[in-house]
């Protein structure tokens, strides 16, 4: 159906079709024009070409979001935060994943720029591994906007990051006041992914106290390689009697691997997870964890890439940090 028949059948000229089915800010038509020209575009099923749209414009009305994992709740937590606010001011989003490919992701990060989109909010499992992929798009322009966390130097993107230092810091010191001493962290990662500031984070804290031991696990992403690590873990001679998980999936994996040791949560054993995942609170015993300021995170993320989509390309990057805070649930308690 072409743009023709729809402005035929309205009664308005081509140009008054087009400028009011684009949403060009110089429409002069009145409200009656307008709701005859989308009532005509309904009945004949018309819908404007989105790539003459761009020869227009310069713009496709589109972001993307490239994401660590789907199968995480996380994400798919996030992006529907994100998509909202992406289509609230006019924009399409594209979803893509990397599937815990470290190739992938490097991959996907320059597919993405190939697309008809505007800008690109990443989920990068290293800044400083990336930094040379990043730096070549912002050089040619294209908006990207990385949600990671910090790397070793200066970010050639904006960056949204997480703080994880005071809910690690809350977390583990109300683990020990509750009398834990044999601690463990699990560890979710892709493969070649570094351990990053969490751990790091975490054994900072736990050195604060003397009489602790602190065992270090590393396992896949996906749930069942936290729950097949986590069944090794407690099967050993001496078990922990609280684990802190990388994120909020790898601890669902410790709480299966509980109920199959026949052990208690948290009578025997206490978890803690990272992320907020809103699942974890629903949960027959609800999950202690550390959680991400989502809707703050992907707020800044949309008003960076929006600046920087609009115009904005010649601002050194921007740094924005959101502190994660701990929340005390239900699989937390007194150790034995």
């Amino acid at each position: 159906m072409r743009l023709k028949d729809v402005a035929q059948l309205a009664g308005v000229a081509v140009n008054t079709a087009s400028t009011i089915l684009n949403q060009r800010p110089n429409s002069w038509a009145s409200e009656k024009t307008r709701e005859r020209v989308m009532k005509a575009a309904a009945e004949l099923g018309y819908r404007p070409n989105r790539a003459a749209l761009a020869l227009q414009s310069g713009r496709f009305n589109t972001i993307g979001l490239l994401v660590a994992d789907l199968d995480n709740p996380y994400f798919c937590h996030f992006s529907k935060i994100f998509g909202s606010l992406v289509e609230r001011e006019g924009f399409d989003l594209v979803i893509e994943s990397w599937q815990t490919s470290l190739s992938r992701e490097a991959r996907l990060i320059d597919d993405f720029v190939d697309r008809n989109i505007d800008g690109l909010a990443v989920f990068v499992s290293n800044l400083d591994e990336h930094k040379e992929v990043l730096t070549r798009h912002r050089k040619a322009g294209f908006p990207i906007v990385a949600l990671a966390m910090p790397g070793a130097g200066e970010a050639p993107v904006d960056v949204v990051m997480p703080n994880f230092e005071l809910g690690l810091e809350d977390a583990t010191r109300c683990l020990y006041q509750l009398g834990h001493r044999r601690f463990a962290f699990l560890a979710a990662l892709s493969e070649g992914q570094k351990e990053g500031g969490r751990i790091d984070f975490f054994r900072a804290m736990i050195q604060q106290f003397d009489d602790t031991e602190i065992e270090f696990v590393q396992c896949g992403p996906g749930i069942d390689d936290a729950r097949i690590a986590c069944l090794d873990l407690l099967r050993g001679d001496v078990r922990p009697t609280a684990i802190v998980c990388l994120n909020d999936l790898c601890a669902f994996g410790v709480m299966r691997a509980a109920k199959e040791m026949s052990l208690e949560i948290p009578e025997d054993l206490s978890v803690v997870g990272v992320d907020g995942v809103p699942l974890g609170e629903h949960l027959v015993v609800s999950l202690t964890t550390i959680q991400q300021a989502h809707v703050e995170m992907a707020e800044q993320a949309f008003e960076f890439l929006k600046s920087r989509v609009e115009g904005d390309r010649e601002t050194a990057p921007r740094v924005a940090t959101f502190d994660a805070r701990f929340i005390a649930r239900e699989s937390i308690a007194k150790a034995r």
